[in-house]
């Protein structure tokens, strides 16, 4: 397990979002990023978690009084699978890109198939 500040957790979450291409991040839509220290109980592995409507879903009444979808990076997992720290920036960026991809409608059966699962 690697020992890593929730400061600096929180800057390679910061870190992997900057590498999102900007014209794909442009395209991102009501969705808010969170660090979290640990996943849920019935899940205590996860290392992240998109919470919302992804954009191929969404409809013309969908807008109406929607609060922001969610993603959120869970710190303590991800400490929990890694040996340095430049593991975990990797891991993070990889759930970052996979959780941001489900914001856009890729499944995790198609992310597998990409390698970014």
């Amino acid at each position: 397990m690697v020992d890593m500040s929730r400061e600096d957790f929180e800057e390679a979450v910061s870190d992997a979002l900057d590498q999102v291409p900007e014209d794909l991040a442009a395209q991102m839509d009501n969705v808010v990023i969170f660090v979290e220290d640990d996943a849920p109980p019935d899940a205590p592995d996860l290392l992240g978690v998109y919470d919302g409507v992804p954009l191929t879903e969404r409809d013309l009444g969908w807008a109406a009084g929607s609060l922001p979808d969610r993603i959120t990076i869970f710190r303590n997992p991800t400490l929990a699978i890694c040996e340095s720290r430049e593991e975990v920036v990797e891991e993070v960026r990889i759930t970052v890109i996979h959780e941001i991809a489900h914001h856009f409608g890729i499944d995790d059966e198609r992310l597998h198939e990409l390698g970014w699962a």
